[in-house]
Order: structure tokens, then sequence, then C-alpha cells
């Protein structure tokens, strides 16, 4: 338990603040001003049993503080405490002969406010008479069903009762009665209270959800015995959902009057400001809890597509040369040349609203924590769309495990079809558990369909396979280790049967420490085709792999991406030699660490910790490959991306932070180096790989130092493989770092050979280095950093970054230089002046050698 709150406190060197904060043990009285410690209260010092039984804190007035507590379950117990020196002026026990309720408990700065056990009766004691008194809740509110709780929220002498289909606020004025002011129904959110400026007066307001597009904003003013109470009644937008917290904020008006503010959080986690029955303005903070994140291409520009219609009116287009015209001849006004700025840069190539040649215009489709969806343009990072999904919105439970995956990719019809993406969640509520998925057009936001399935989400597989709409086929596996086909139609149905006994997946428990992999089996026979739960498949386990807990957890584990695209098999050396890449796709990295290995640093020693990591095929469960690096813990992150893996972790012996990274080579084709034939395609370089084949491996390793902890890692992606790779890190500082891939060779020397410079292998060192402009951000801070994507981008040589954290960062990064197109930077005019002098040089030139040639012939 730690409570921390603040009271006025008077000093010598003027007015501060005294901060309260109340332990387990202790209850400390810290200066604001500079931090030093006044006093410390033990529990000792408070109760005869030694336990901490203050609960709440509320300053009295300028030289003491009250702290309340329980006695047992039969009364109250109240100590004076001076605020300057901590000293206990005196400790009151005011006994009751009913069980009063431990959860609920509120100190206003008159009284203290409890229920009893059973919720039938307010239980109060008025701190300066300290009487107890009751009063029968269900004589003083008739309407109220099921047990009522005390809500921690109150103002003054007004506090709130929460019941089963209600809230309730109860006044207790100096009559010493509870007077009931008002009932709201439920999805009311009460703000906490505020003292006003000017007097001994308090406000609470409370936020009651109408329908989904109106709210009633209720204040509540205490002033004296009076209550006055206020509402109005503001549109809200649909997509923000309910109302999930309320902040009240005060001013006073010209006439002296107090007027209110009230901030809002909705259900998607934005910010909006409520005054005067208007919303003053709205912000979206959901797009600081980004968990997923895709890119959808823009459509082509054409006639008829939403997203892609023509940008400007003809009274805009006019209106946009006459500013600048007026811009022009030095005429207009600071807000005309605002409007010409901003019309400039709506104009621009970057923003347009349709594909470009270079494939960097994209929509960045990312989904946060609360099931919102939006769409940003990477140009200029604007909203073009967000949807609160309906389903989620409703959902009544907790979601998990929020996955967004492309669903519709039209190529062939791309010019009459949105692409669509798949939103999948998982529910867990009081009453039961299940699934939610929901269809979303990528260019519009509307949610084409949802479906709330009758099985628990535990994985979702997309397959490489599309039916006739181009819908990409997913597999569903439930928590029984079931699969379900999506699309569930007679199409998708039988393209699957096709590869059906060659779809295999595996499912990682990392508290039980284990690794299982199934196969899938013929569809359920007596089950018919459910489109709503997709066609039902039988799934058999083929193997299992169990990591002891008392020696191995485990912590990380990392395949290739789906999508990703290798250039070649093979990497030729200078020396004419072949090493052929192991590019099997169903292999899996993981990596364990010894269980005292997720302890603080330096709590350990580097005996009692190490890092053990696996390749692990997941078809057949053989471990191709078991590595382990003594004295090292974690935490560990890994990137797989073709032959190889790079991770990072922690080595204990030299407190310092490590790179390693691994590169596979299949020994079987290493007799194969005829270059001719491989030069042909004849080799046996694109021949099937299996996993039930022997499989003979030349693994190379090789570890760094590095200077950072890191909280991402993640690589570049180009359209056809052949651009070097960039290892993208997330610093803990909060910026992303471009490291060349060729500081991972695990093939370095420190003295490397002619023919291996040649290779492009650079000296070994022990670190690796960090150079300013290895900096992808610069100067700026990606606050909060928790991933990056990448993307390509149309042209070979250029990848598109996206981080995503509190703040939002994107950029394009050439790891091997731009080399299939000219920079902005290129100085076409001089190019054109070249050509024209050439031209005319070629003429020039042209017309003397006819002159010369007529001459030699008059000799």
């Amino acid at each position: 338990m730690l409570i921390v709150t603040s009271i006025d406190l008077h000093t010598e060197s003027g007015k501060g603040k005294l901060l309260l904060i109340l332990g387990d043990r202790h209850l400390l009285g810290v200066s604001s001003v500079d931090g030093a410690l006044k006093w410390s209260i033990e529990s000792k010092e408070l109760s005869d049993n030694g336990e901490m039984n203050i609960k709440k804190i509320v300053q009295h007035d300028e030289k003491s503080i009250y702290g309340v507590g329980f006695l047992s379950l039969s009364g109250f117990v109240v100590w004076d405490i001076d605020a300057k020196t901590g000293h206990i002026n005196s400790r009151d026990v005011i006994t009751h002969h009913q069980e009063l309720s431990m959860n609920d408990l509120i100190v206003t700065e008159s009284s203290v406010i409890s229920l009893d056990r059973d919720g039938k009766n307010i239980v109060w004691i008025s701190l300066n008479q300290q009487v107890l008194q009751i009063a029968s809740i269900e004589r003083h509110i008739p309407d109220g069903k099921g047990r009522p709780h005390l809500m921690e929220e109150h103002a003054g002498n007004i506090f709130v009762l929460k019941f089963k289909n209600q809230i309730s606020l109860v006044n207790l004025g100096s009559s010493n009665v509870p007077e009931l002011i008002q009932s709201l129904q439920d999805h009311s959110i009460v703000s906490l209270g505020i003292a006003l400026p000017g007097g001994d007066k308090h406000a609470l307001s409370v936020i009651q959800q109408v329908s989904e597009d109106k709210i009633n904003v209720h204040i509540f003013m205490e002033e004296g015995d009076k209550i006055k109470v206020s509402s109005e009644l503001v549109g809200s937008d649909i997509q923000r959902g309910f109302v999930k917290k309320a902040y009240l904020n005060a001013y006073t008006r010209n006439d002296r009057s107090h007027g209110f503010r009230v901030l809002v959080v909705a259900e998607d986690s934005s910010l909006s400001l409520l005054q005067q029955g208007e919303m003053v303005w709205n912000r979206e903070d959901g797009l600081a809890s980004i968990i997923e994140a895709s890119t959808a291409e823009l459509p082509l520009e054409k006639e008829g597509v939403s997203v892609a219609r023509v940008e400007h009116s003809l009274l805009e287009w006019l209106k946009g040369h006459w500013l600048k015209l007026k811009t022009a001849l030095m005429v207009a006004s600071v807000e005309e040349a605002a409007a010409v700025q901003a019309l400039r840069l709506k104009s621009t190539d970057k923003t347009k609203m349709s594909r470009d040649h270079n494939g960097f215009r994209k929509l960045l489709v990312v989904l946060t924590k609360t099931g919102k969806l939006y769409t940003l343009h990477t140009g200029d990072g604007r909203i073009v769309w967000s949807s609160f999904i309906s389903g989620f919105r409703r959902s009544g439970g907790k979601l998990t495990m929020l996955k967004l995956l492309p669903w519709q990719v039209p190529h062939k019809h791309a010019m009459h079809e949105n692409p669509v993406f798949l939103v999948a969640a998982k529910v867990a509520s009081e009453e039961n558990k299940f699934g939610l998925l929901a269809w979303v057009d990528a260019y519009s936001g509307m949610e084409i369909n949802s479906v709330r399935l009758t099985y628990f989400i535990e994985q979702i597989i997309p397959l490489p396979l599309t039916d006739g709409a181009e819908q990409r086929l997913h597999i569903i596996i439930d928590d029984h280790a079931n699969a379900h086909l999506f699309p569930a139609t007679d199409e998708s149905l039988q393209i699957f049967l096709e590869h059906a006994q060659s779809t295999y997946f595996y499912m990682t428990d990392k508290e039980k420490g284990t690794i299982t992999g199934f196969a899938v089996k013929g569809p359920q026979t007596a089950s018919p085709l459910s489109p709503s739960d997709g066609v039902l498949f039988r799934s058999q386990q083929l193997w299992t792999i169990m990591f002891p807990s008392d020696t191995e957890r485990i912590v990380t584990t990392a395949t290739r991406r789906v999508d990703e695209v290798v250039h070649t098999q093979a990497k030729i050396l200078t020396n004419q030699d072949v090493l052929y890449k192991y590019l099997n796709k169903n292999t899996l990295f993981v990596a364990t660490i010894a269980p005292s290995g997720a302890e603080a640093f330096g709590e350990t020693s580097p005996e009692e910790n190490w890092l053990v990591v696996y390749i692990i095929d997941t078809i057949t469960g053989r471990i191709l490959y078991r590595l382990k690096h003594s004295g090292m813990c974690g935490p560990v992150h890994a990137v797989f991306s073709e032959n190889w893996i790079v991770y990072h972790y922690f080595n204990v012996r030299a407190h310092r932070f490590e790179y390693s990274v691994i590169e596979m080579y299949d020994r079987n084709r290493i007799d194969n180096k005829n270059m001719l034939q491989f030069m042909l395609g004849k080799d046996n370089a694109t021949a099937t790989l299996s996993s039930y084949s022997h499989v003979d491996l030349d693994v190379k390793t090789q570890s760094y130092f590095f200077s950072h902890s890191i909280k991402a890692l993640t690589v570049t992606s180009t359209a056809r493989g052949i651009t070097g790779k960039q290892i993208l890190v997330g610093s803990v500082g909060d910026q992303i770092l471009a490291l060349d891939k060729r500081f991972f060779d695990p093939r370095r020397t420190a003295e490397p050979t002619q023919a291996e410079k040649e290779d492009g292998i650079i000296p070994l060192t022990d670190a690796i280095p960090i150079l300013p402009q290895f900096y992808l951000s610069h100067a700026y801070r990606v606050e909060g950093l928790r991933g990056i994507i990448t993307v390509p981008a149309g042209l070979e040589s250029t990848s598109l970054v996206f981080a995503y954290g509190v703040d939002l960062f994107y950029t394009h990064t050439a790891p091997s230089r731009i080399y299939d197109s000219l920079t902005g930077e290129f100085n076409y005019a001089l190019l054109l002046i070249t050509i024209f002098a050439l031209l005319i040089a070629i003429i020039i030139s042209w017309i003397l050698s006819e002159r010369k040639e007529l001459k030699e012939k008059w000799k």
C-alpha cells in the first residue's frame, strides 16, 4: 500500500506543500520545497500490534492532520498528528456495535464515513465532535438495487454511493442527516471533488452517458448547506466510445461567479475539454498506446475511390490562387499568408492520397490497446480516419491479444476493390471468454463485418493461399488446439484441402516452459460449415519440447517474417567458393535463461546466470543447434532474417551488454560449386527444402560488446531483397540506431585478407561502434519507444521505418545508399545545361566537319 497526498504548510521561508507518504510501515512527511524528510512515524508508534492501521489522511487545519483507520471491524481510530513535527497529539477510538466494511471508507474535511458490513447502513462520525451516527440506506435511497459501495470521489460533505443500477449523490450537511441529492443511471462517471477559490465551497461533476453520441454533464456545487445543481447536454463522437474518466476544473468569471471545465478521457484514450455545453478541443491520445501496426497501399489515381478523390473543389482552387496572388503582391494578411502556406503543404506530392511511383506514400494502419484503429498518411502523419470497432467497444470484458492482419490485398481488382484488414482479439470477462473478429475497409474505415466466436483465440496463422476474391486464408487456433479456417466458404475449403496435409503449427507456453508442435488433419465431419466460427479442423500433437523450470526459462522466441523476400539462396565468395544459406521457413529461434537471470543486475553472481539459445525445426521438433553462454542474463531481444539471427543480452561477468550473431549454411550442398550451373539456375539451390531430410548445418557465430541497453530490435526489408541489411535498434534513450549488418558478420577477423576485404568483411573489433550518423532519429527522441516496423518501398534501395511509443516517428533509410534513383538534391538545371551544351557542341562539330570535308574535296 502506498498513498501520497499533500497539504499546505507554512514555513519560515514561506508557504509550501508537505507531501504525506503512507506506506506499509511508515508515515513520512516530505517537504515539497527541497525534498527534505521533515518527520517519520513508524507503525509501532501508531498501534499496539505494530501494524499500519491508517487508511486515509486528511488535513484538519494548518497545524495538524488527521489519520483515520479501522479498529479491527468494530469502530474507527482517529490520530491527531502535528503537521510540522510529526508528533502524535492524540489517539481516539470510536466503537460501533456492528461490524464495518473494510473496503468502504472516505474522509472529508469534517467527517469520516463508512458502511456496515452488510451495506445496509451509513456509519459516520464528526471529526470535531467524534460522535458516531447511523442512518439506514434503504430509508434515504429507496431506489437503490444491490449492495452499495462508497466511491472514493467526494467534495466537501457530498459523497457518492454506487449501486448495481445507479449512483446516488448524498449530502451530509450541518444537520448530520444524509440527504439524497440526485440518483443517476449507470454508465455515469464521477470526477474528483475540488475546492473552489475564494471561499469554503466545493464542487463535483458527474458525466452521464445518455446515448452513444450524447453525454450529460452534471455539476454539483456545495454552498454552505445548499447544493446547486446544473446540467449541460454535450454531443460526443460515437467513435470515441463511452467516457471512462473525468477531471473537473473551476475558474472565476468576470462577475465573480464560478465557471467549470471538464476534461474527459474516453474509452479510446482520447482527451476532450468540455465547457459551457460545447467541446472546446479534443486530442487523439489513443495513438500513444499502439500495439500493432501495418501498412496499406494508397489507391490508384482514378475516379470513384472515396479516399482518392480530387482534393480541391473549383471554389477552393480559385480561392487558393487568389490568396497566392495577394501574397505575391505582398498585400495578404497574416492569416491569409498562413492559409497559403497550409495550401502549399497540402498540395505537395508528399500528401497526395494516391500511390506514387517510388512507393513512398502509404497508409499506416495502427491498432491501439483499446481496440481502436487509426490510419495515418506517411506524407504528413495526419489521421485519415479512425474507427472504434463496435464489437470491441461493447465486449464487456478485458481485451487481450489484439492482432492486426491484412485480409484482402487486391491486385487484379485494385481498380474496383479496397484493401481489407482483419482485427482479432480475445475477451476475458467474469462470465466467460471468447474471441472477436472484425473486418475493416482500409480506405474508409467502415466496419464491413464482425463476428463473436464461441471459443478463445490462442493464435492466428496467415496462410500463403488466397481465394478468387484475393482474400487471404487464415487458420485460427482455439484454446483446445483446434484449427478453424477463415474465410469459411466452399471455395476456400477446397483450396485449403489441397494443402491441409502439409499444414503444421506450434504453440509456445512460456509459463510452463513447453513448445508443442501440431499437424492439421481433416475437417470435423460432425460439424457443418460455420461461417461465424470457421471450418473446424482436427489437429494432432506431433512433438513437445519441455525446458526444466529449475534450470531454464523461455524469455524470447523469433521467426522469419512471412513476407520476407530472399534474393539469392547462395553467397558467392571472391575465391569462387559458394555458401548455401539454410532458408527453411519452419525454423524457430528460442532463448532461455536461468531462473536467477530475471532478477535485478548485481543481485546474482555470474555462476548463477546463463543464456541458452536453440534453433528448432517446428515441423519435426528437432533441435538443429544449441549454444550456451555462461555468465549471461536477460532481457533478450532477437531478430531473425534469412539465414542469420542477431540477439542482444547482458554479460554479467563483464558488466556490459552484448550482441551475438548466428549464421546457418547448408552443408548438404557444399559439393555443388559449379558456377556456370548456378548462374543459369540449374543447380540444386532451387530444390525444395524438407524438414524430414537430413540436415547438416554449418553454423558460424561471433559475439560483440555493445554499450547500450535496448527496447526494440528489427531489420530493414526491401522489395526484392537485393539491398544490404541494417539492424534497427531502439535504444534505452528512445532513439533509433541503424547498424550495418556487416558489423555482425561472424567471419570478421582482426586482419582480413584481400579476398575477405573484397567480400565486404571489415576488421574485427571487440565492440559494435556507434557513430552520430547511425542515428535515424537524429536528435529526436521517440518517447516511450515500444516497437519498430519496416516496410519495403517501391525503390529497391529504400526501406520505410515506423517507430511507435508515446511519440510516433517515420522516416526512410537506404542501407546501401540510394543507387536506383536521383536524390532530391540533384541539380536538374545543371543536367539540362550540360545536355544543351553537348547538343550545341555536336552541331558545331558537325558543321566544322562538313566544311573541312568540303575543303578537302576542292583541293
